[in-house]
């Protein structure tokens, strides 16, 4: 669970300098400036969290699923 949170983390870090060097789209300048861009920002925060919290959960179920299975000796 340590290593996922890093590793989400990490990926965060790395790409934030690739977002700096993208030139501006005029697309997302007419959205953000009728509003809609914050819109789309949060469905796409609703998206992530979702997906991270789906996943969380099921690493909590697999590792109850792992907990209760016998252990195979070599």
């Amino acid at each position: 669970m340590n290593k996922f949170i890093r590793l989400i983390f990490q990926f965060i870090l790395f790409s934030l300098p690739i977002s700096a060097i993208a030139q501006p789209v005029e697309m997302a300048d007419t959205m953000r400036s009728e509003g809609k861009i914050y819109v789309v920002v949060a469905i796409l925060l609703v998206i992530f969290v979702g997906l991270i919290g789906y996943l969380i959960l099921l690493d909590r179920k697999i590792t109850q699923i792992e907990k209760k299975l016998p252990e195979k000796k070599n």
